[in-house]
C-alpha cells in the first residue's frame, strides 16, 4: 500500500463505519398477542408473534409445548403505505389448545438471539352449556359486558356462530341498538370447541357499543340466514357425486339482550362527561423550555389517550390560558382510534406554538381533565402540573444571522462558478489528493449551507402563515360559542355556513340528512325549537357534542374504515 493510497482506504473505511453504526446493536422487537382472552379450556386459539424488523433467526416454539398443544402454524409478511411511508411486518401465527385451566404464561420464544414478549392469559373451564341447543347443527350465542353501566360507557358485545355442517353462503345482520354508537372490533376469530361432547367450529365477532341515552335499552336479536348443504344421508355417494350443489336455506336467531343504562352520577361535577377505563395526559416540548429566545416559537404537544371511549367523547385541548405576553397559535388537532378485541382506544393530539414577546418567566397553568373510571366507579383526574418556561433576550448576533448567511452565499457563489484553469501536465512531484478532498468538502459545505438557508426561509414563511389569524371565526367555533350560550339563531346560522361549505346545503333539513344519525337528530331538535309552537327547552351542549363526534367520525372514515365481510368461511 502506497502513501497516496492510505488516505483513500482510510476515507473508505470511515464511510463504511458511518453506514453501519446505526445498525449495530439493534434487536428486533417481537410482540405477542392472542385472538381473545380469556379462553375456554376446550377451545383452540391463535397466538400471533409480530416483528417489524427481520429477527436474528427462525422461531423455536418448543417452549409452548409445556402448557399448550400445538395444532398448526403459519407465517405471513404484510406491507402497507401510511402517510407516504412504507411499513412492513412479519407474523408467525400458532394455533394451540391449553392443557389446563388457570393463569398461564406464553413464554418468550427465541428467534435466534432475539426473543418475543411474555404474555399472561386466563384459561377458564368449559363455559356453561346448559342453555346450548341440543343436537343443533347451527346456532348463535351472544353476550354483552357489562349489561348494567353508565351513559356513553363502553359495552363489549360478542357474537359467536356455532356450526358442525357445511355452509355455502351466509348473511348476518349487524347488532341494532337505538341511540347508540356501534363500532366493530377487528377481524373475526375462528376456533374449534366441544359442547356436550359434540365438536363445533366457532366464528367469533366483537363490537363496542356506546349508549347515548339512559334507561332500559334492548339489543335486538341477530339473524343469520345461511345456505347449508342438504345431503342425502341414505346414499351419500350418490348425493356427493351428482348433487354436490344441492342446498337448503336455514335461518337462526340469537336472543335479545336487555341493558340498564344509568345517567352520569351526581357526584361528577365536571362540565365534560368522560367515562373510560383508563385516561392519560402527557406533554412534549420541541426545545428547551428554560432557554427560549424572544420571538422564536416553541411547540407544545399535548396528547390525550383514553381506553374504552370514542374520539368524539374526548374534550378539546386547545383552550389554554397563559400570560398575555405569550402568544399561542394552536394547530389542527390530530385524532385517531385503535380497535382490538378488548375495545376502543381514542387519541387526541394538539400542537400549540408559543411565542414570547419579551424576556422573563411564564407560568402555564395546570391542565386537569376529570374522568369517570368505569371499572372502579370513581372520579379520577388526568393532570399536567403547572409548567414554567423562561425566555431570554435574542442577541444581536442571532438577529443578524440571516443577513450573514446571505452574505456568505454571495461571496461563495462566484468562487464555485469561476472559470476552471487549463489542466497542467501531471508530474511525479504533484500531489492532488488533499486539494481534491478540500474541494469535495467545500462543495459539500456549500450544498449544506444552501439547504439550511432554504429550509430557514420556508420556516419563516410557515411561521408568518401560522401567525396570521382569520378576521372571522370559523363556523365550528361560532357553533361552539352559540351552543355554550344556548343561542338558537346563531347556532342555526353557524350550521348553515358549515353545511354550505361541506354539502352545498341551503337549509337545516338538507344539512341534517347529510350527517350521522346522532347529529341529524340534534339538528332536527334545533329546527323544532326554532319554528315549532310546542318548542322544547333547547340546550346546545348535546348539539355541539354530536357535531364534534360527527367531525371525528368523518376524519376516521377518510383514513381507514372496517368493511363487514360475509361469513362465507363458516
Amino acid at each position: 500500500m502506497t502513501t497516496k493510497q492510505q488516505p483513500f482506504i482510510l476515507l473508505f473505511l470511515c464511510a463504511i463505519l458511518v453506514f453501519l453504526l446505526p445498525r449495530l446493536g439493534i434487536t428486533a422487537e417481537i410482540t405477542t398477542s392472542v385472538d381473545r382472552n380469556p379462553i375456554n379450556l376446550s377451545d383452540s386459539f391463535q397466538i400471533t408473534f409480530t416483528a417489524t424488523e427481520e429477527p436474528d433467526g427462525e422461531p423455536d416454539f418448543s417452549a409452548l409445548s409445556e402448557d399448550f398443544t400445538l395444532l398448526n402454524q403459519s407465517q405471513s409478511n404484510n406491507s402497507s403505505w401510511t402517510n407516504g411511508q412504507l411499513s412492513s411486518s412479519l407474523q408467525w401465527i400458532v394455533t394451540v389448545m391449553a392443557k389446563q385451566a388457570g393463569t398461564l404464561i406464553i413464554p418468550a420464544i427465541p428467534f435466534g438471539t432475539d426473543s418475543s414478549q411474555i404474555l399472561q392469559i386466563q384459561v377458564q373451564k368449559t363455559a356453561n352449556t346448559a342453555n346450548a341447543p341440543v343436537d343443533d347443527d347451527l346456532f348463535l350465542e351472544v353476550d354483552a359486558t357489562p349489561e348494567n353501566t353508565y351513559l356513553q360507557s363502553q359495552i363489549i358485545y360478542t357474537l359467536r356462530v356455532y356450526t358442525r355442517i357445511n355452509i355455502n353462503q351466509a348473511r348476518l345482520n349487524e347488532p341494532e341498538l337505538s341511540d347508540a354508537v356501534i363500532e366493530r372490533l377487528g377481524e373475526d376469530s375462528n376456533y374449534n370447541t366441544q359442547i356436550n361432547g359434540v365438536a363445533y367450529s366457532v366464528t367469533e365477532r366483537k363490537y363496542a357499543l356506546f349508549p347515548q341515552k339512559s334507561g332500559a335499552l334492548t339489543i335486538n336479536p341477530i339473524v343469520l340466514t345461511a345456505e347449508v348443504s342438504a345431503g342425502n344421508h341414505n346414499n351419500p355417494f350418490f348425493n356427493g357425486f351428482f348433487n354436490s350443489q344441492l342446498s337448503k336455506t336455514k335461518r337462526v336467531e340469537s336472543k335479545a339482550i336487555s341493558l340498564q343504562i344509568k345517567p352520569a352520577p351526581s357526584s361528577f361535577t365536571a362540565p365534560h362527561w368522560l367515562p373510560a377505563e383508563n385516561v392519560s395526559l402527557t406533554q412534549q416540548w420541541s426545545a428547551n423550555t428554560q432557554a427560549l429566545k424572544v420571538g422564536e416559537p416553541l411547540t407544545r404537544t399535548l396528547t390525550l389517550q383514553a381506553q374504552g371511549t370514542t374520539v368524539g367523547q374526548l374534550p378539546d385541548l386547545e383552550s389554554l390560558s397563559s400570560d398575555n405576553s405569550l402568544k399561542s397559535y394552536p394547530d389542527q388537532p390530530v385524532i385517531n382510534e385503535q380497535k382490538n378485541t378488548s375495545g376502543l382506544t381514542a387519541y387526541r393530539e394538539q400542537k400549540i406554538a408559543l411565542i414570547p414577546s419579551k424576556p422573563g418567566s411564564y407560568a402555564l397553568p395546570a391542565i386537569e381533565i376529570p374522568w369517570f373510571n368505569t371499572k372502579t366507579q370513581k372520579t379520577e383526574l388526568a393532570k399536567i402540573p403547572e409548567t414554567i418556561i423562561t425566555a431570554i433576550a435574542a442577541t444581536s448576533d442571532t438577529s443578524a444571522a440571516p443577513a450573514d448567511f446571505n452574505a456568505d452565499i454571495e461571496k461563495t457563489a462566484p468562487i464555485s462558478q469561476a472559470p476552471t484553469p487549463l489542466p497542467q501536465p501531471l508530474t511525479a512531484t504533484h500531489d492532488y489528493f488533499w486539494p481534491g478532498l478540500a474541494a469535495f468538502l467545500g462543495l459539500g459545505w456549500l450544498i449544506t449551507l444552501i439547504y439550511v438557508v432554504s429550509k430557514r426561509t420556508q420556516s419563516i414563511a410557515s411561521s408568518q402563515k401560522a401567525i396570521r389569524t382569520p378576521t372571522e371565526p370559523s363556523a365550528s367555533k361560532r357553533l361552539k360559542k352559540a351552543c355554550e350560550d344556548n343561542n338558537t339563531i346563531q347556532a342555526k346560522q353557524a350550521l348553515l355556513d358549515w353545511g354550505k361549505d361541506e354539502f352545498a346545503a341551503s337549509n337545516l333539513g338538507v344539512v341534517a340528512r347529510s350527517c350521522h344519525a346522532r347529529l341529524r337528530d340534534e339538528i332536527l331538535l334545533l329546527d323544532q325549537a326554532l319554528y315549532s309552537k310546542d318548542a322544547p327547552n333547547w340546550t346546545g351542549k348535546k348539539l355541539f357534542q354530536a357535531f364534534t363526534e360527527h367531525q371525528a367520525r368523518n376524519h376516521l372514515d377518510k383514513t381507514e374504515r372496517s368493511v363487514l365481510k360475509p361469513l362465507y368461511r363458516l
